[in-house]
């Protein structure tokens, strides 16, 4: 399953966040800096988050790129039957791309496929589908997560090739945390700072780390074990994977100020993910 596209290459343009041997791509190329010229960027790495209409004949696009984060650009004339954006400007397909402007909503000047990554289909399908749904809501636009970029990229090959979406989904949430600067460190007691230890019973506080359980406490417990399985990305553990399940469930709707996951809720019915 190891994926020797030049393509990918090209987008993992820097050591990717871990992955199962098989899926891990060839050792990529040496990364070029974007091509900056005043206010316009070229040949940036992407992938369209989302998109909707703007006016007529455009769509408003959202990109998560490699080196500058989230971008909502402006594809003139995108909706036009004959537009060579109509087809290109889709989900899950690697992108180079550009823009110009200075204000939060930029031009979209280019947008090419790269190619090198397997279609999503069914689950694997929704599975990207709920992954771009927590980036559009969790990341700040222009806030650059290269090393999230490359996750993303490890985590849609993971998923094209059917390794478990429970597991492939637990590792990607984790990652988004720690990027995004949220997650405390879950390996530390945040009461002793000491590390945690196997066989205690913890609760997470979102905002200060994990705590030994007390009797009063509502938030999901998890043994230490699922703590420093889950820093190791291993879940082989029934255990590892039921407690994980519920713990990123309850950080994530911290962050998301229990706003709704519609993806999730599908993945849910359908997965009990």
């Amino acid at each position: 399953m190891e994926v020797r596209d030049n393509a990918v290459a090209y987008l993992l343009k820097s050591v990717p966040a871990p992955a199962p041997a098989a899926a891990r791509p060839q050792q990529a190329r040496k990364r070029t800096a974007p091509r900056t010229v005043g206010t316009r960027v070229s040949g940036q790495p992407a992938f369209v988050l989302h998109s909707y209409p703007y006016k007529e004949t455009s769509l408003i696009v959202e990109l998560l790129t490699r080196d500058f984060g989230r971008v909502a650009l402006i594809a003139k004339g995108a909706k036009r039957p004959h537009s060579q954006l109509r087809g290109v400007l889709q989900t899950f397909q690697p992108l180079s791309t550009g823009w110009t402007g200075k204000n939060e909503l930029r031009t979209l000047t280019d947008a090419d496929w790269v190619g090198g990554l397997l279609p999503l289909e069914k689950t694997a399908l929704l599975c990207g589908f709920y992954l771009n749904e927590l980036l559009v809501k969790l990341l700040a636009r222009d806030d650059a997560h290269p090393a999230l970029f490359d996750h993303y990229v490890s985590t849609l090959n993971q998923l094209a090739h059917n390794e478990p979406p429970p597991i492939v989904l637990r590792k990607f949430e984790t990652a988004l945390l720690k990027e995004t600067g949220v997650a405390a460190d879950l390996t530390r007691c945040a009461d002793t700072r000491g590390k945690v230890k196997a066989a205690v019973q913890y609760v997470v506080d979102p905002e200060r780390g994990p705590r030994p359980a007390r009797d009063d406490d509502t938030a999901p417990r998890v043994a230490g074990k699922t703590l420093l399985d889950m820093q190791r990305e291993e879940y082989t553990d029934p255990a590892t994977q039921a407690q994980s399940k519920q713990l990123m469930r309850f950080l994530l709707a911290h962050q998301l100020n229990g706003a709704p996951l519609n993806t999730r809720q599908i993945l849910i019915d359908l997965m009990q993910l």
